[in-house]
């Protein structure tokens, strides 16, 4: 029971981690840079995003935890997916963020949703409650996207 608890806390250690290189690339930029951009009409206030991803990255632990939790060849797969779309969240942040790049972002952000619905799929083959964890992630990068693409069309 007691490795049970230690593995959730590192997979929540693991998940806020990425989280929190994200947004070293990404407070810095949102009083200057980010309110420069014409975004639409339907672009939530800065104030959504903390307490979204907070939501979303304590449920990806989670969903990978349960994985873990099963420890089979599949798990094994499953977490690699899970740790490839955590490093695709991080670079998308730089890119955006970071490097003021919206276009790069645009196209990354494609290679995320993709590895994350590979993650869901994986996820899938070894726990249901584990892969339906992450469809509010795949949909809010589904939004995330969607945004992107509308900056990149707003501010060519």
């Amino acid at each position: 029971m007691p490795e049970k608890i230690v593995g959730l806390g590192v997979s929540l250690v693991i998940c806020f981690a990425a989280a929190g290189l994200g947004s070293l690339v990404t407070a810095p930029n949102i009083p200057g840079w980010y309110t420069q951009l014409v975004k639409p009409s339907w672009n939530p206030p800065s104030s959504v995003f903390g307490p979204v991803w907070t939501a979303l990255f304590g449920t990806m632990a989670v969903a990978a935890w349960l994985v873990w939790l099963d420890a089979g060849s599949g798990a094994r797969i499953a977490l690699i997916a899970f740790a490839a779309q955590l490093v695709l969240n991080i670079a998308w942040s730089a890119l955006f963020f970071g490097l003021h790049s919206p276009r790069a972002a645009l196209i990354e952000i494609a290679a995320l949703w993709l590895t994350i619905a590979l993650t869901i799929a994986a996820f899938a083959s070894v726990s249901r409650a584990a892969a339906w964890l992450l469809v509010p992630y795949l949909l809010w990068v589904t939004f995330a996207a969607y945004l992107n693409y509308t900056i990149v069309r707003l501010n060519r």
